[in-house]
């Protein structure tokens, strides 16, 4: 008998949270009967990260069972291999897949597609899926989750417009107080090496970042972008005694971190993956002034009016007194974006920004991304796992695995 596998495509109204405990929960909505009663299991990025607090709190390691590495010390595909190793052996009915292919290079996308493919011939698979082009070509049924409601679709097809884009027709705000970097080359990597014990994960790095530059930085998983992106921001110590400059200093010469902080823009979803607090909308665009997440301090008339302009921009501005929590997951992207531009800085940092979008979404956030590197003379390093459509950046570097570490070139 031939399984039915669904593929049920998200947007900014979905509700999937209340979706999977349906599933999970053996109540499926109408059109899933079939998995009344049965054993399901989550391949998702939120499971990953229950069974890391799992490690961190109580010791306990169950998808590393089997190696000394820690699980929140391996890579983000090398985590999903665990997850989905540790659900085959728990002989469920079925998998509810969220977004699977988030954060996943390339031919880890094409490995796991494989992968799937032969589970699915004894395995019921469920795929939420927010882009188009993540489907699994096996799957053959298809609807949409429109808040908690489930709409089916004849065709995937249906789904592939995604509609009007907002273009951004005002200009980008100016900063309250410029913040210009005397200097052409803001970063400078020579040669650079790194080590992790007997691992070696970066080989003869060479990379200059100039201002005004829009760079896509490009790599597998476990190349080691994290790694660089640690290093230009003064957390990660291997920096010290090689020839890295940040703002014209060398590394080591004297600078606080702090003052590197000062001047970088910064913003990765895990940042506020895990925020609880209560602030307006208003006030965490003004929180980039303060280098704060979130308002802790009155803010000034100048501040209040410098904010409308950027929400009115991006188009939040009647829902500024509106909770950041409460937005939905493009919202919340696009008022990061903008506040870590507010200060105009001379380094904008988009870590992984676009994963778990929307199309539609995702392309509202390049859209303005690209804007900021037409319209400032703010320096930006977008990092992505996929090629996000219509992104514009003036140049690629590319971090290529060898054994000895990863060596870069420039596309």
């Amino acid at each position: 008998m031939k399984l039915e596998h669904w593929a049920i495509f998200l947007d900014n109204t979905s509700k999937k949270g209340y979706l999977i405990d349906l599933l999970l929960q053996g109540n499926p909505p109408e059109n899933f009967q079939g998995l009344q009663g049965a054993k399901g299991a989550l391949y998702s990025k939120i499971a990953i990260e229950r069974y890391i607090d799992e490690e961190d709190r109580h010791g306990i390691k169950i998808l590393t069972s089997d190696t000394e590495q820690s699980l929140k010390s391996m890579s983000s595909g090398e985590q999903k291999k665990a997850l989905l190793k540790y659900i085959l052996s728990s002989d469920c009915d079925f998998i509810v897949l969220d977004n699977p292919f988030d954060n996943l290079d390339n031919d880890t996308q094409a490995e796991l597609k494989i992968r799937l493919e032969a589970v699915s011939q004894k395995i019921v698979i469920v795929q939420l899926a927010s882009r188009k082009l993540d489907l699994l070509p096996f799957i053959e049924n298809f609807a949409q989750l429109e808040g908690e409601q489930l709409v089916c679709i004849d065709n995937e097809k249906a789904l592939l417009n995604l509609g009007a884009i907002n273009q951004f027709e005002q200009e980008i705000p100016p900063p309250l107080h410029p913040m210009d970097f005397d200097g052409d080359v803001l970063i400078a990597l020579k040669k650079v090496n790194v080590c992790y014990g007997n691992k070696s994960v970066l080989k003869d790095i060479a990379w200059t970042i100039k201002k005004g530059d829009f760079w896509e930085l490009r790599g597998k998983n476990g190349s080691g972008k994290t790694t660089i992106l640690s290093m230009i921001t003064g957390e990660n110590p291997k920096g010290y005694g090689q020839e890295l400059y940040i703002f014209g200093r060398k590394k080591g010469s004297g600078e606080s971190v702090w003052d590197i902080k000062k001047k970088i823009g910064y913003f990765t979803p895990s940042m506020t993956d895990k925020f609880t607090g209560y602030h307006s909308v208003e006030h965490m665009i003004i929180s980039g002034l303060t280098d704060s997440i979130g308002l802790y301090i009155k803010p000034t008339e100048v501040q209040l009016r410098l904010a409308k302009a950027w929400l009115q921009l991006i188009g939040l501005w009647q829902i500024k007194d509106l909770l950041y929590h409460d937005l939905s997951m493009g919202q919340k992207r696009l008022v990061m974006c903008v506040r870590a531009m507010i200060k105009h800085p001379p380094l904008l940092i988009l870590d992984e920004p676009t994963a778990g979008l929307d199309d539609t979404s995702a392309a509202l956030f390049v859209a303005l991304v690209n804007k900021f590197a037409k319209e400032s003379e703010t320096t930006t390093i977008f990092v992505s796992h996929r090629k996000e459509p219509g992104l514009e950046p003036h140049h690629i570097y590319q971090l290529e695995m060898t054994k000895e570490g990863s060596i870069g070139q420039k596309l």
